[in-house]
C-alpha cells in the first residue's frame, strides 16, 4: 500500500487542517493532531473478501505542532498524513490488532478532539447508489450521533469524481474559516 503519491483528497483534507489550525491563532508549541481512520481491508495479507460484513478501521495519528504545520506549506502537510497511511501496512494493522487484543478498548472519537481533526468514512463508499425502493438519495449526512468538534465525515458526491466532506467545528471556528481568504481562495 505504500505510494508516495499524494491524492487529491490528501490534499483537500491537508488544506482543511491547516486552515483550522491558522484560525485557531494556537501558540506555536501547541501539539496538533489528525486521526486518520484507515481501512484495513486491503492492507490485510491476504485482503478481507468485498463481501465481508464488518468494521475494519483503525486510527493512526499525524501529529505536529501548530507553528510546524503553518510554516511549513500545504504539500509537507499532505506528505505528511501520505506517508503515516502508507505507514499502514499488514504487519502494522495485525500489530495493531495485537495490542487492542491485549488491552481493549473503543476508540471514543469525542475524546481524541482537543486540537484535533479526524476523518471517517471515505468517497469510495457508494452513498448515492444506495435505492430502498423510493429513489436514490438526493443527499447525504451523517446521524447526529456522529458529530463532535473536529470530525470530518467523506462520502463521494453526487457529481462524477465529487467528494461532500461534511465539517463539524464550533460556530467560532465556522466564522474565522469563513473569513480566512487563504481557505476561501485556495485553487
Amino acid at each position: 500500500m505504500s505510494t508516495t503519491q499524494i491524492s487529491s483528497l490528501q490534499a483537500l483534507l491537508a488544506h482543511l487542517w491547516r486552515s483550522v489550525v491558522r484560525c485557531q491563532r494556537m501558540n506555536a508549541g501547541q501539539e496538533v493532531k489528525y486521526v486518520l481512520l484507515i481501512s484495513a481491508r486491503t492492507r490485510l495479507d491476504p485482503p478481507l473478501p468485498d463481501a465481508y460484513f464488518g468494521n475494519t478501521v483503525h486510527p493512526a495519528f499525524v501529529t505536529t505542532t501548530a507553528g510546524e504545520l503553518l510554516e511549513h506549506g500545504l504539500g509537507w502537510v499532505a506528505r505528511k498524513l501520505n506517508q503515516k497511511i502508507a505507514l499502514q501496512t499488514n504487519d502494522e494493522v495485525r500489530n495493531f490488532l495485537k495490542r487492542w487484543a491485549e488491552n481493549p478498548a473503543l476508540l471514543k472519537i469525542g475524546g481524541l478532539m482537543k486540537n484535533a481533526l479526524a476523518n471517517s468514512s471515505s468517497p469510495r463508499f457508494d452513498v448515492y447508489g444506495c435505492d430502498f425502493g423510493w429513489g436514490k438519495p438526493v443527499a447525504v449526512r451523517s446521524g447526529s450521533a456522529n458529530k463532535n468538534n473536529g470530525k470530518i465525515t467523506l462520502f463521494p458526491g453526487k457529481e462524477e469524481k465529487s467528494v461532500d466532506i461534511e465539517v463539524c467545528l464550533s460556530p467560532d471556528k465556522l466564522v474565522a474559516l469563513e473569513d480566512d481568504e487563504e481557505f476561501m481562495n485556495q485553487q
